[in-house]
């Protein structure tokens, strides 16, 4: 494993994440989640993502408990607030309300003093942004967040937000966008912003929600079992993944796997080591719902791809990937 600083922080990530969105609570049993989690500390990886949102809460919880026997130093433990967590009209958003009792309940979910980041899972425009980097701040100063940072910001918004960290001396270091060889819309706009800023990127979606796994071979059925089978069509999948779930695309995804073999790597790991060639990302965050997954992925830390590798890469996708950056969030 590698490691690199998350922006111009002084904050050090493995340069692997594991996340724990739609799995743990969810897809596996907490048995499995906890076998992810401890392969995951066995290959060095030290930076987990999760978010209240995640399962209901459920995945924070299952998080906690996984690290519980873990030195906590030797972790950087995150977790993000904005999105519903109750019915009441205060849990949601970004208002200094609902900050400070999201906190709250994730530092007892995840059994834990503090969070390494705290990250604005969106952007709220019904709360003055002036509000929650207060309560922010305020957070810092409490010592119950050593950095914030946040995920999926427009560059105008990152900006914004990084007036108000210098203003309030606030340690604002992290962006956690969506990035893959398919999704690119950051590099516009969001990247100069943040580099500008002092951000680091933790991605997700290095694999394209699947589609660049390679499991989706085209003029075939749907895997049984897969994510595509299970949630084809539902809209928030169709906004992630169903643009490239056709047999053109899952075509052109094909191409790819004897450039990979090439160079001894599967398709999932040339993806999550694309991602990584690009100094502004810090880390990207993997899923997995069985140990052996973390444990293929991880060895896509300190892969270089040379620059012919690259422009095969864009020849065979350039005409599916998404580059607009209006797409952001």
């Amino acid at each position: 494993m590698e490691y690199r600083k998350l922006g111009n922080s002084g904050l050090t990530v493995s340069e692997i994440s594991l996340g724990n969105w739609i799995t743990h609570g969810a897809q596996v049993d907490d048995g499995t989640a906890k076998a992810c989690v401890e392969a995951a500390l066995e290959v060095g990886i030290t930076t987990f993502d999760t978010a209240d949102v995640y399962s209901n809460t459920k995945a924070e919880t299952v998080l906690g408990h996984a690290l519980k026997e873990i030195r906590r130093e030797s972790i950087e433990l995150c977790t993000k607030v904005c999105h519903p967590t109750g019915s009441g009209r205060n849990d949601r958003g970004l208002s200094r309300k609902h900050i400070m009792e999201a906190c709250n309940a994730s530092l007892q979910r995840l059994q834990t003093d503090y969070i390494d980041v705290y990250y604005a899972h969106r952007y709220d425009p019904n709360t003055p942004l002036e509000e929650t980097f207060l309560a922010f701040a305020d957070l810092v100063r409490q010592g119950k967040v050593h950095y914030i940072g946040v995920s999926e910001w427009t560059a105008a918004q990152i900006e914004e937000g990084a007036a108000l960290a210098k203003e309030l001396r606030m340690p604002f270091i992290a962006s956690q966008p969506q990035y893959s060889m398919l999704w690119r819309v950051i590099e516009k706009e969001v990247v100069p912003a943040s580099t500008q800023a002092g951000l680091g990127h933790i991605t997700w979606s290095p694999l394209a929600q699947g589609i660049l796994s390679g499991k989706y071979i085209p003029y075939e059925a749907l895997p049984a079992g897969s994510r595509a089978a299970a949630e084809a069509g539902a809209p928030f999948f169709n906004n992630l993944a169903g643009r490239w779930l056709h047999d053109d695309v899952l075509s052109a995804v094909q191409q790819l796997v004897p450039v990979a073999k090439e160079i001894g790597l599967t398709l999932p790991q040339l993806a999550v080591a694309w991602v990584l060639q690009h100094p502004y990302v810090s880390s990207v965050i993997i899923g997995a719902s069985r140990p052996e997954q973390v444990l293929e992925n991880v060895k896509a830390s300190g892969v270089q791809l040379d620059r012919d590798i690259l422009s095969r890469i864009d020849e065979i996708l350039n005409q599916w990937i998404e580059r607009d950056p209006a797409k952001t969030g």
